[in-house]
């Protein structure tokens, strides 16, 4: 008489048998179209910046597109601007289909100089770009500088005397947005005084206690505080034109006679391990997220103008980004490390 262990055994071969198809199902179409399953969207800074904003539109985006999909996750991952996710993601310690990064033009200045470790860009998968943002230069609202002359004036006079709040360190975009600036004012960049924050978000607040006296740092995140009620009065928008929307009044550097132009592209990113198929599912959940009728008035409630890249043209922009990013780096003095 067969033993009990051994009917166990029997029937938990015939519920394997049972479940197999529809786990087999399952496990197909998260490999096949990941951007049906969960996912995460990392955000390699602390909370109020733009790689949040960057999260929460691709969070949105593809809820309009696949609304039976769970909710892209939220998942803070600070360091380095970035350095930290994109070093575990190369090192692959953080990956796979479900696990989206942001990243934005900072990201690319950052990995032209080799700040993000001796990781190549082809270490990652560009998925799309979501919208671009702009550079502003921002003061406390009740600051004594009413337009960005009164501040190039200050910095004429004496670059030190002017505290530089914003994200990274040197060498970041965000830097390299005062260094240009106190360029512009015929002074020598290395003399300024630059504090370093872990994300737009800290900057601001700091620029809200005035422990720094301007922030270089990006108009989304700038205009995100001022709704949630920080202090601020934007000097100028470092666009090729003057902006629609929230930034309808405020001028470009141009304008005042400051030749400074300085986009922020947003976009994300996916370990180069990921499958092609799951690259492609992704690539085409993005690119029908961008297409859907209702996505220009989401990306403007995020703060950000149209630019929308998948694919070969993606990896081409990155590419020419880079060359330019270190011409740059070495045209302000700035070390870059090799990488693999």
């Amino acid at each position: 008489m067969p033993s009990p262990a051994l009917h166990r055994r029997h029937a938990l071969r015939a519920l394997c048998a049972l479940l197999a198809p529809s786990f087999g199902l399952r496990a197909m179409a998260a490999a096949g179209d990941p951007s049906e399953e969960a996912a995460d969207c990392v955000i390699p800074a602390k909370a109020g910046g733009g790689f949040a904003l960057t999260c929460a539109l691709a969070r949105d985006a593809l809820q309009a597109v696949r609304p039976a999909r769970p909710p892209l996750g939220q998942r803070y991952l600070p360091g380095g601007i970035g350095a930290v996710a994109f070093d575990r993601i190369a090192t692959g310690k953080l990956g796979g289909p479900g696990t989206l990064v942001a990243f934005s033009s900072g990201s690319l200045l950052n990995l032209a100089q080799g700040r993000f470790g001796p990781h190549p860009p082809s270490a990652v998968r560009w998925i799309a770009t979501l919208g671009t943002d702009y550079g502003v230069v921002a003061v406390h609202r009740d600051s004594p500088f009413r337009r960005l002359q009164d501040l190039v004036a200050a910095l004429r006079q004496d670059p030190s005397r002017i505290a530089f709040g914003a994200g990274g360190t040197v060498g970041s975009q965000d830097w390299v947005k005062a260094a240009l600036l106190v360029r512009a004012a015929g002074r020598d960049h290395k003399a300024m005084r630059f504090v370093s924050f872990e994300g737009g978000g800290d900057a601001l607040s700091a620029l809200q206690g005035r422990h720094v006296d301007a922030f270089p740092g990006d108009a989304a995140e700038a205009l995100q505080a001022m709704a949630g009620g920080t202090p601020v009065r934007l000097l100028a928008v470092l666009s090729e034109n003057r902006l629609g929307g929230a930034l309808t009044g405020v001028p470009t550097a141009r304008e005042q006679g400051v030749d400074l132009v300085w986009p922020t592209v947003r976009g994300l990113y996916l370990s180069a391990d990921v499958p092609e198929p799951a690259v492609r599912a992704w690539v085409a959940a993005f690119r029908e997220a961008g297409a859907a009728p209702g996505y220009a008035a989401l990306r403007e409630q995020h703060g950000l103008y149209p630019f929308a890249l998948t694919g070969t043209a993606l990896d081409d922009y990155v590419q020419a980004q880079l060359k330019a990013y270190r011409r740059l780096a070495d045209e302000l003095g700035l070390r870059r490390w090799p990488t693999s």
